[in-house]
């Protein structure tokens, strides 16, 4: 099965694919802690499987999930090469993210607060996305093995750009016969 426009089929992207899954969650979990200072052990991604263990009781700590992640209307289409065309698109990013523990309002607090300080956002241009907009500070208690514990949700949309690549040859030649005067 061919992966290009030479062969009649599909055509799959070709190249380097963005992260997604635990690669993004990879990404993610590396801005949280860079902007609180919490440490691998305590921030961790929701619904996966195996589900981490939650900390114990006492521990500040943070869980993560990405949500919503929808792309904008209409692809740009870029001939790159004379055997490639590039689909370029923006897509948004919605993540929540809850700080427990004792320690959890000032965690939050000083997350949201690094979100807008411009190198913290170098720092995630670095990884292809930027921070766009950020929720009010909500505070839900969550009653977890039968004790109530201090929750911070902070809703974050990010941004980026997505390239994917595939294997559209460009028009070179086409056999042509004029006739008539």
């Amino acid at each position: 099965m061919g992966n290009d426009s030479t062969t009649p089929g599909y055509l799959t992207p070709i190249g380097d694919a963005p992260a997604y899954d635990e690669a993004l969650e990879r990404l993610i979990s590396r801005w949280i802690r860079g902007l609180t200072g919490l440490d691998k052990s305590v921030v961790l991604p929701q619904w996966t499987d195996p589900q981490p263990e939650i900390p114990k009781n006492g521990t500040t700590w943070c869980a993560f999930g990405v949500g919503i992640v929808q792309e904008d209307s209409y692809p740009a289409f870029v001939q790159q090469t004379d055997t490639s065309v590039q689909q370029w698109s923006f897509e948004s990013i919605d993540l929540n993210c809850s700080f427990y523990g004792p320690q959890g309002l000032t965690t939050a607090t000083q997350f949201r607060d690094g979100l807008q300080v411009a190198q913290n956002n170098a720092e995630l241009n670095a990884v292809g996305m930027t921070f766009q907009d950020c929720s009010q500070l909500m505070n839900l208690p969550e009653l977890i093995n039968y004790q109530w514990v201090r929750r911070y949700d902070l809703h974050i949309t990010l941004r980026r750009k997505i390239i994917r690549s595939y294997g559209v040859n460009s028009l070179l030649s086409a056999p042509v016969k004029f006739f008539g005067e």
